[in-house]
């Protein structure tokens, strides 16, 4: 997408302009997204989480697909109702991958995608795993991140279709502990990594409906749209759909709120983030 914006007919006559949207590019964002590239409305581009964040908070796009810790840190933005990347349990695509005992893991390397895990990663540490490890950031190269540290949070694709045994030279064992399920077990409830924000004027009831009405039809499709995202890699299609599937939730409900608000309190208490506020939505 380029930085023009094209002015689009309104309802009402005349013209308004498009709403410039960054997704992010995993496979998790596609049901998000279904049909978006069809809307003349929308100009979409893609990115990993922290450039989604970084481009709205310079106000360079309208709508970001933003980790969720990145709404404490902007703007007074709003939320689209309803819309999330969630997990209530596993989700096979955020984690600590150790080679040692986590009790026992001195540092930690961190996926510079990330920011929402890594804010993650130091609840944990601090709430459920009780460690205080020296956290380190890095790219999401786990042969790396290894070499370097005790363990290496990856996020999205890359950990979703690792392969440890293959991935580092050590001949070490290598855990992968799911972030996800960390979390329930710490707070029984679900995580949300991810939500569209952006400021209260930047969509209209309109195209939240639009919003809501491509997650309805792209989760309907998890098989087809793994077999497109994974067109070049068939034999890691059938897990893409399990984990469209099963996995990941793409629903904003009560607990998922009870869930996000929970993490903003922890995220303030560990001093991730100075403050906590409310969570506000666009009209629908």
């Amino acid at each position: 997408m380029n930085g023009a914006r094209r002015l689009q007919p309104s309802e009402g006559g005349g013209f308004q302009p498009g709403v410039r949207i960054g997704a992010v590019g995993y496979l998790n964002a596609r049901p998000l997204v279904y049909g978006l590239d069809r809307q003349p409305r929308f100009h979409l581009r893609y990115d990993v989480p922290s450039e989604c964040a970084r481009l709205l908070h310079a106000g360079a796009i309208d709508l970001g697909l933003i980790p969720s810790i990145e709404y404490l840190r902007g703007g007074r933005y709003a939320i689209v109702p309803d819309l999330a990347i969630a997990s209530d349990g596993p989700v096979a695509s955020v984690a600590i991958f150790t080679t040692r005992p986590i009790a026992d893991v001195r540092s930690i390397a961190l996926d510079t995608s990330s920011r929402t895990s890594v804010a993650l990663v130091r609840v944990l540490c601090a709430r459920l795993f009780k460690i205080d490890p020296v956290l380190e950031s890095r790219g999401p190269d786990l042969e790396d991140m290894l070499s370097r540290c005790d363990a290496a949070l990856i996020i999205g694709d890359k950990a979703l279709f690792q392969e440890p045994a293959r991935g580092a030279s050590s001949t070490r064992a290598i855990e992968k502990i799911d972030l996800g399920e960390s979390w329930r077990q710490l707070t029984g409830l679900p995580f949300v990594y991810a939500f569209w924000a952006g400021p209260p004027q930047a969509l209209s009831p309109g195209d939240v409906a639009t919003l809501v009405k491509a997650r309805d039809e792209g989760v309907e499709r998890p098989e087809a749209l793994a077999a497109e995202y994974l067109e070049d890699a068939p034999r890691w299609q059938p897990l893409g759909a399990e984990y469209l599937r099963d996995n990941i939730k793409y629903y904003l409900g009560e607990r998922e709120r009870e869930g996000l608000e929970l993490f903003y309190r922890f995220a303030a208490e560990a001093g991730v983030v100075e403050r906590t506020q409310p969570l506000r939505f666009f009209n629908r």
